[in-house]
């Protein structure tokens, strides 16, 4: 874990463009180099590294775990395992955005077409300047570095603040856009949010940053040159005065996890407003009972953190308590998918039963209506969907998806008793064809299931009980039988 933040900063992982909007890709064989790509996809994934003792100098990763390298000659090479001197490279960025890679231990700038790259220029001109694409799930909780705070949508000031100590509820979603080099960023309202502060709806030049990394930290820098920094008492997010980024206009992106709400039996929400005891008694949502869901890695199993940090855990009796303040054996829970409905199992291997003073207790055998609840998502309204190709996007000329973009498509997710329903831009919804096309022009909607099955993925089961998958070809299916990597989602 980071220590400035409460969940972990995203590796920053993106696409290099060059002058002739075509991708630095990494082949597999002889670990070639071109830049010959024409979308982001897997080969054309490159991972930030720096270096530990000097800020200043990155390594270039590919998707093949090997690094960028130049050699004296300018010949360009990827196929060190570990970064030695000639994989230390200097990010030069320009003021339109791009960025120019410099050699460190050679001081030649990188660049050039096709085949033909080389680290060989001694000046920069328009082939050594690339175009950063971020290749990382565009939805995160965004952190002031030098607030330690996190921005979340403030809807009656109409402003994104930066005054949260945890990224809780719907409103800290931010979304990042991308469009021709720039991004904006999007509320959960889908308003985007201007250089003076003001949230607006229509995507513009005000709303439109470049992006630039110092120290591994991201800077949002605006049309005028300007950097997006929290501004007063609130931390209202806006341009400031600055035309170089210092500590308060860096910001982190950090993995937004998927934060539920639970009904019990009884009708009533899961809480923990009554103190340590973790109760069905409550009418309404507030931060109160909605509970962070994070999947081990390593185990799958859920953890549930409450707004105040801690952790559900079984103690004696069975009870569960909010009271862990670590992860352990008994803060891990087995959910088990029934539908419309949610089973967990605590560590004793007893499922997780409502009582009838609303009390949450680990003591039944066996699932009947008092083990069964109703879990909704609440931190995703707007769902975009990363495989393992790519992401799910239109198909530019029939009803059907495409799992394999470099673009995505952001689709409107609305909770029905347990399910969900999947709208498309043009309002119509999604619904499985009879031979198990996955199309997006249904006048009416059908029902979707999510199951939150790997730490940052979710498996999709359409109303046919089988799962969405990208197929060969590319189009979105619902015809998996059982889940593997290409029935798992980022988002």
């Amino acid at each position: 874990m980071p220590t400035n933040g409460v969940n972990q900063a995203l590796k920053l992982q993106f696409g290099l463009i060059n002058y002739e909007n075509r991708y630095l890709t990494a082949e597999a064989f002889g670990f070639k180099v071109n830049a010959s790509g024409t979308s982001m996809k897997k080969k054309q994934i490159w991972t930030l590294e720096q270096d530990e003792q000097d800020g200043q100098v990155v390594f270039l990763r590919s998707h093949l775990g090997r690094y960028l390298a130049s050699d004296k000659d300018g010949k360009i090479i990827c196929g060190a395992e570990k970064p030695d001197p000639e994989c230390r490279f200097l990010i030069v960025p320009q003021s339109d955005g791009r960025w120019a890679l410099q050699s460190e231990p050679y001081l030649r700038y990188f660049g050039g077409s096709a085949d033909y790259l080389s680290c060989f220029a001694q000046v920069i001109g328009e082939q050594e300047l690339w175009a950063v694409h971020l290749a990382l799930h565009p939805q995160a909780s965004l952190l002031s570095v030098a607030r330690k705070r996190y921005a979340h949508l403030s809807a009656s000031d109409g402003e994104i603040s930066v005054d949260s100590n945890i990224p809780w509820g719907v409103d800290s979603l931010v979304t990042l856009v991308y469009l021709d080099g720039k991004y904006s960023l999007k509320t959960c309202d889908s308003r985007f949010l201007s250089n003076d502060g003001k949230l607006v709806k229509e995507n513009n030049n005000m709303t439109c940053f470049t992006l630039e990394l110092k120290s591994g930290k991201l800077a949002f820098k605006d049309c005028d040159g300007k950097y997006l920094a929290p501004m007063g008492p609130t931390g209202t997010l806006r341009s400031g005065r600055c035309s170089k980024p210092g500590k308060d206009e860096l910001f982190d992106l950090e993995e937004s996890h998927p934060q539920v709400v639970f009904q019990a039996a009884n009708k009533r929400f899961v809480s923990v407003k009554q103190g340590v005891s973790i109760s069905a008694n409550q009418d309404v949502e507030t931060d109160m009972e909605t509970f962070q869901m994070e999947i081990d890695k390593e185990s799958k199993k859920a953890l549930f953190r409450t707004n105040g940090g801690s952790y559900w855990t079984l103690v004696t009796h069975g009870e569960i308590q909010s009271t862990a303040k670590e992860v352990e054996i008994n803060t891990m829970f087995d959910i088990e998918w029934r539908g419309q409905r949610v089973a967990l199992k605590a560590s004793n291997g007893k499922y997780v039963c409502t009582k009838k003073n609303g009390q949450l207790s680990a003591i039944s055998d066996a699932v009947g209506d008092d083990e069964l609840f109703l879990m909704k998502l609440i931190n995703r309204p707007m769902l975009i969907l990363r495989g393992e190709n790519g992401f799910v996007c239109h198909h530019k000329n029939s009803n059907t998806l495409d799992a394999n973009r470099s673009v995505y498509d952001i689709f409107s997710l609305i909770f029905n008793d347990g399910a969900y329903i999947i709208k498309s831009v043009n309002g119509k919804f999604w619904y499985v064809s009879s031979n198990g096309l996955v199309c997006s022009d249904g006048e009416k909607s059908e029902n979707f299931f999510l199951e939150f099955l790997e730490h940052g993925r979710v498996a999709i089961k359409g109303s046919n009980g089988k799962y969405l998958r990208g197929d060969q070809g590319g189009t979105l299916m619902c015809d998996g039988v059982s889940v593997d990597a290409s029935s798992l989602w980022e988002y």
